[in-house]
């Protein structure tokens, strides 16, 4: 007697389920075509920065205001020397590069003392950020602004404070030390503080993938497409991350995540602020909501602004090992600092970043991946049952497969017309066909990842599982 009723009851249900999945992956997608648009926009108004190096020096180099560059680095011994002799060769007027070895258990810290003649000093701490032992303090023989700070190890966060505590400059840049900025980078990602009344507290750049990209004497000599699908899916998400959400997100004065492989800070709100959160999975998004939520509770005039041209190379995964440690720990990093700042959502006080900025972080990241993931399951199954027409199975997977595809190559098109740092058109169509083919499997996977980093978030799992790495390509 009560089956029929049970039954009625799961197949309602599942139509609801079904119908919200629609919902919010449409509205994600009203989201992602809103930032395309203002970050269209943006790149039309904005005052086209000088191209070539000589120009930024002529125009700046009596304005700069002295960086510190702090590269927290472990178990990188195939990437360092090549770091640091990048972060050396910056072409600007007055920095320092400040490397923090975080106990590496491998060969980074011989690597260094060997190559940069390194040698103990002593250096005056000017603030008190890390509970962790400081084993010693080393200057180069070779270079005098290079500094190499050795420290007991407590992860990415507590090393970028163990540098942040002795560094004397008004900026500050973290870098991540398997990353490779170019040689005018630093130049042009502190352009915004030269002409800054105090407000901007810090600046972001663009990211983009390295791998199979030839580094020679600590630079990228040749841009290369990746050779393997994996990083090419990864390069599109970098584009329609850097490109569009960063540069929409900013535009609008809400700008929440500067990438933790390469960002500039002021030095003093950073440590008013007590630096990096040593217990958080994701320190950059953390790091960056906290300034908000200070400098809006001390009720300050605050900047945060990104800059599209500066661009920081990175290694990325190249198998789905590595992807899912990433990806799983993003996804509880993020999820954590939601919850540290969770007074911040939907509340005035914080104008757009409280309101706005914060929300779409949690439809993008929380409501959105179970919900695609789960109309995956449920549409086909709805349709082959005759319990869904094959006009809302397709209106579905058009919205997912199709709209997304549309939406990559809006991006891509916005990188040629803008930046064209894409090497050659054979490469701009395979990125293109990348576009199309990571509907089918990756980004399934990639919604996966997300949903087991939101499990162990709520199991309270906290393990910091390591991403392989190949090391530079050298031809």
């Amino acid at each position: 007697m009560n089956a029929p009723a049970a039954d009625d009851w799961l197949v309602t249900t599942a139509l609801w389920l079904a119908a919200i999945a629609f919902a919010i992956v449409s509205l994600r997608n009203i989201v992602a075509v809103i930032q395309l648009i203002v970050a269209v926009r943006a790149f039309r108004r904005r005052v086209k920065p000088a191209r070539r190096p000589l120009q930024l020096w002529s125009r700046y180099a009596d304005l700069s205001m002295a960086v510190s560059v702090i590269a927290p680095c472990f178990n990188e011994e195939l990437f360092i020397v090549d770091s640091v002799k990048a972060l050396l060769g910056l072409q600007y007027p007055n920095h320092e590069v400040i490397v923090v070895n975080d106990e590496s258990t491998d060969n980074t810290l011989g690597v260094l003392i060997a190559e940069f003649g390194l040698k103990p000093i002593q250096r005056e701490k000017l603030a008190d950020l890390t509970p962790s032992e400081i084993f010693g303090i080393y200057g180069s023989t070779k270079f005098p602004n290079l500094i190499v700070v050795d420290k007991a190890n407590g992860r990415k966060a507590d090393a970028v404070n163990g540098g942040l505590q002795y560094a004397t400059t008004p900026l500050i840049c973290v870098i991540d030390a398997d990353s490779i900025i170019e040689p005018d980078g630093l130049l042009r990602s502190t352009e915004p503080f030269m002409a800054d009344d105090g407000s901007l507290v810090a600046v972001g750049g663009a990211i983009r993938v390295i791998n199979d990209s030839p580094v020679r004497g600590g630079y990228v000599e040749t841009v290369r497409l990746p050779k393997g699908w994996l990083p090419r899916f990864q390069l599109l998400e970098y584009l329609r991350a850097f490109l569009t959400a960063r540069v929409a997100m900013a535009e609008l004065n809400m700008l929440v995540l500067i990438s933790g492989a390469f960002g500039i800070f002021r030095r003093s709100t950073l440590v008013e602020i007590g630096g990096y959160r040593h217990d958080s999975l994701a320190e950059d998004f953390e790091v960056v909501t906290r300034l908000h939520r200070h400098m809006r509770e001390q009720n300050r005039p605050y900047r945060v602004e990104f800059i599209p041209e500066v661009v920081c190379w990175t290694e990325v995964p190249f198998d789905y090992a590595g992807i899912r440690n990433q990806r799983t720990r993003w996804q509880q990093g993020g999820m954590e600092t939601l919850r540290s700042h969770r007074k911040m959502l939907f509340n005035p006080r914080y104008g757009r970043v409280g309101m706005v900025a914060l929300p779409l972080v949690i439809l993008e990241d929380i409501v959105g991946p179970p919900s695609e993931l789960m109309g995956y399951l449920l549409i086909p199954l709805l349709f082959f049952t005759g319990l869904l027409s094959g006009t809302s199975a397709i209106a579905f997977f058009s919205i997912t497969l199709l709209f997304g595809t549309a939406l990559s190559l809006g991006t891509l098109a916005l990188e040629e017309t803008q930046l064209r740092r894409t090497p050659s058109a054979r490469d701009l169509l395979i990125i293109g066909c990348a576009a199309a083919l990571e509907n089918f499997g990756y980004r399934q996977f990639l919604l996966y990842f997300r949903i087991r980093g939101i499990w162990k978030f709520f199991r309270k799992e906290r393990g910091w599982a390591a991403v392989p790495r190949a090391g530079f390509t050298r031809d």
